[in-house]
């Protein structure tokens, strides 16, 4: 038994690496399907939008599904046409941009791993390429070839050029797609690491204590959408009970519409106060109305000036 918790504990710390892997898996099945089943180049005038849809279209979809399932996208722009000042707070108008780049840069790993697994594969790059009516680009392919090469090079990914060129023509498109394949790779790798370099040298806490925070977070998390199954089955059953009955409805607590409001901004933290969450923010904190009446937001304010 204390073997198998320990194995559990081990994956559960390891549940970000795991889920990179399984996106990884799930992103190279999903090409390979798409390059077997779906992807027939049409080997004529049209391999290179049809190469290039196939290539983009995909990393464009998985990106907007990343903000689409990025809780912190709705927590940003949710009610924000209501009340503008959630996403642009006074002296703080530039954080949305910092926010918005961190749920692009989420949002923008399993577009860049389709980008860089189709790229390996070279079948869409070939395609594409293939179809290019740039003199330039041709220059590049074609130098050193036969007058057919320029002509036909849209027959290579069907091995239907008039030329015993095909086959070498074929192999270098994809050798050009695999180095920019690997090119993508190393500059993503690069650019993660010193995002997240800089991201820990400007962390206002610990290591120990970023640690906890995590580990906090996740609870938080958990325990919040048990909460919300628990009041909602409380909620429906009294309601649906008084409803048949006919019956006057008992009171059971629930968070004013400030609470709900100041529980959905997106966290800041403050080394002063040390709040783990806008939760715990919101619970050691009351609340009260803005006196300004130019503005909607909720103002926090300690539960000691209440009293």
């Amino acid at each position: 038994m204390d073997a198998f918790q320990g194995i559990l504990k081990f994956f559960l710390n390891q549940k970000t690496a795991i889920g990179y892997s399984f996106m990884a898996l799930l992103t190279v099945g999903s090409e390979r399907l798409f390059s077997v089943i779906a992807f027939k180049c049409p080997c004529s005038s049209e391999n290179m939008v049809y190469g290039m849809v196939f290539l983009f279209a995909p990393a464009w979809v998985l990106l907007i599904l990343g903000f689409f399932l990025s809780n912190k996208s709705w927590r940003l722009f949710t009610g924000c046409c209501v009340n503008p000042r959630k996403i642009f707070p006074r002296g703080h108008c530039c954080r949305f941009f910092y926010v918005l780049g961190q749920i692009t840069l989420s949002s923008l790993v399993a577009p860049v791993m389709w980008l860089a697994v189709a790229l390996l594969n070279g079948t869409f790059y070939e395609c594409a390429m293939s179809g290019t009516k740039s003199p330039r680009i041709l220059g590049m392919i074609c130098k050193g070839k036969p007058k057919v090469c320029w002509e036909e090079l849209h027959k290579v990914p069907c091995g239907k050029m008039l030329s015993t060129d095909n086959e070498e023509l074929k192999l270098s498109l994809q050798a050009q797609s695999q180095i920019l394949g690997w090119c993508l790779i190393v500059s993503a790798s690069f650019f993660s690491l010193l995002t997240i370099c800089y991201a820990r040298c400007r962390s206002k806490v610990s290591y120990l204590q970023l640690s906890f925070w995590k580990t906090y977070a996740q609870k938080e998390t958990e325990q919040l959408e048990n909460t919300f199954l628990e009041y909602a089955n409380k909620l429906s059953e009294r309601n649906l009970k008084c409803f048949f009955e006919n019956k006057r409805a008992d009171v059971i607590p629930m968070p004013t519409f400030a609470a709900w409001e100041a529980a959905s901004e997106l966290h800041s933290f403050d080394q002063s106060q040390q709040h783990y969450s806008t939760l715990h923010r919101v619970v050691e904190k009351g609340l009260e109305l803005s006196p300004d009446e130019d503005e909607t937001s909720m103002v926090l304010v300690d539960s000691a000036h209440n009293m």
